[in-house]
C-alpha cells in the first residue's frame, strides 16, 4: 500500500500505518514539550499513543470481523491521524447486516471501557473520574475515557462514520437504498458543517480534518450508491465500446500515437491472430515513447496482465473487478471472441447521460397535466 507501512496481520487482514500518522506523533510531542519542557514527558506522551492506536485497531477489527461473518472480506486496516479505516470489499446489501457491522466498532470500545472500569474499581486508586492528565496521569483512566469518547463520537449520525451507517441501515429498512443514502449523506454533511465551525472557533485542527473527511465521504458514498443503482441490472454489452482500433504486437508505437491523436480512445487491445495478448494503455504508450521512441514494437510496452470480462456480465461486477485490479480498461469477450472494450471513461459518459435523462424524467414527472 502506497505511503503506508505494514505492521501486522490479523485473521488475514493487513494492518497498516499511514505516513501522515507521523503528524499526530509530532503534534503530541510538541504539545508535551511546550507544556513541561521535559524530554522524558515527550517520550512518555509519544509512547502513550501506542495503546491509543491499539484501541483504534481493535475498533476497526470489530467492523472487519463482523463483516467476515457475513462473507465480506476486508482488504486492510489503515491508521491515519484522524483514526482508522477498515476497507471492506463491499458494504452488506442487507440493512440489518450493515447495522451490525457499523455497531461492531463502537461495541468493542464499550466492552473495553467496561473492562477498564471494573479494573479501576478493583485497583481503587481513582481520586477523581474526571481529573484527567495525559502527562503523568492515570493511564488506565485515560484509556477508559478514550474508549467512552470513541464509542460516543463514532455513534454520531455523521455519515459515513459508524453512526451515519447505522442511520442509513435503519432508513434502508423502510425505503430504497439510494434514498436512504441521500438522507444519511445530507445529515452527515450537516454534521460536517457543525464540526467545521466548532473546529474553527474551538481552535481544534483535528475536528477540521474530520469535518472534511465526513463532507467528502458523504458525497462520495451518495454518488457511489447512485452509480451502483444505475448499473445494478445493466450488462457489460450495453456499456462497452464496439468501435475501436486493434493493434498487433509488432506494430510500432507510432501507430498508436496516430489513433490516439485522432481522438479514437485511450487504450488499445493488442491482438495476435485472433487472440488478445495485451492492452496498450495511454500510460504504457507515454512511458514507451519516453524511453524508446515511436519505432519500438507495441509488444515491448503493452500490459500483459489485463482483465477480460464477458459481455453478459453485470456491469457493476465488472467495474468492481476493474477497480480491484487497479485498471481502467478491460477486454470484453463473447464465447472467447473479442467483441468490445470496457473503459472507465466510457462508463463515465454513460453515467453522465443516464443522470441527465434521469433528471429530465424527474422534472417532467412533477409537471401536472393541464385541464
Amino acid at each position: 500500500m502506497r505511503w503506508a507501512w505494514k505492521i501486522g496481520v490479523v485473521r488475514g487482514i493487513g494492518i497498516y500505518v499511514h505516513i501522515t500518522l507521523l503528524l499526530l506523533v509530532l503534534w503530541v510531542a510538541a504539545g508535551a514539550y511546550a507544556a513541561t519542557g521535559e524530554f522524558s514527558d515527550v517520550i512518555f506522551s509519544v509512547l502513550s499513543l501506542i495503546p491509543l492506536f491499539a484501541i483504534i485497531v481493535l475498533h476497526e477489527l470489530g467492523h472487519a470481523l463482523t463483516a467476515q461473518r457475513f462473507g465480506i472480506q476486508t482488504r486492510n486496516i489503515t491508521l491515519y491521524p484522524i483514526g482508522g479505516i477498515a476497507r471492506l470489499e463491499r458494504m452488506p446489501e442487507d440493512p440489518w447486516q450493515e447495522f451490525l457491522v457499523a455497531l461492531a466498532g463502537p461495541a468493542v470500545n464499550l466492552v473495553l471501557a467496561a473492562v477498564l472500569y471494573v479494573i479501576l474499581l478493583i485497583v481503587g486508586n481513582v481520586e477523581s473520574w474526571t481529573n484527567l492528565h495525559w502527562i503523568g496521569g492515570n493511564l488506565l483512566l485515560n484509556l477508559f475515557w478514550i474508549n467512552v469518547v470513541l464509542a460516543g463520537f463514532n455513534l454520531l449520525p455523521a455519515f459515513p462514520m459508524d453512526g451515519g451507517r447505522v442511520l442509513r441501515a435503519l432508513l434502508a429498512s423502510r425505503m430504497d437504498a439510494v434514498r436512504a443514502t441521500q438522507i444519511a449523506a445530507a445529515v452527515g454533511q450537516g454534521m460536517a458543517i457543525f464540526f467545521g465551525f466548532y473546529g474553527v472557533f474551538g481552535h481544534n485542527p483535528f475536528l477540521l480534518f474530520i469535518a472534511l473527511f465526513v463532507w467528502m465521504g458523504a458525497a462520495q458514498e451518495a454518488s457511489l450508491v447512485q452509480v451502483k443503482s444505475a448499473l445494478s441490472a445493466i450488462p457489460v454489452s450495453h456499456l462497452m465500446m464496439t468501435e475501436f482500433h486493434i493493434l498487433r504486437p509488432e506494430d510500432p508505437l507510432g501507430s498508436a500515437v496516430r489513433y490516439l491523436l485522432a481522438g479514437c480512445h485511450l487504450d488499445f487491445p493488442v491482438v495476435s491472430g485472433r487472440t488478445v495478448v495485451g492492452i496498450l494503455t495511454r500510460h504504457n504508450l507515454v512511458e514507451g515513447l519516453s524511453r524508446y521512441g515511436e519505432d519500438v514494437p507495441v509488444a515491448e510496452v503493452m500490459n500483459r496482465d489485463f482483465l477480460t470480462v464477458d459481455a453478459s456480465e453485470v456491469a457493476e461486477v465488472a467495474i468492481a473487478r476493474l477497480q480491484e485490479k487497479g485498471q481502467r480498461s478491460a477486454i470484453v469477450a463473447r464465447n472467447g471472441e473479442l467483441v468490445g472494450l470496457l473503459s472507465m471513461e466510457h462508463i463515465g459518459e454513460f453515467l453522465f447521460i443516464h443522470g441527465v435523462l434521469d433528471q429530465r424524467k424527474r422534472r417532467t414527472s412533477t409537471v401536472l397535466p393541464g385541464p
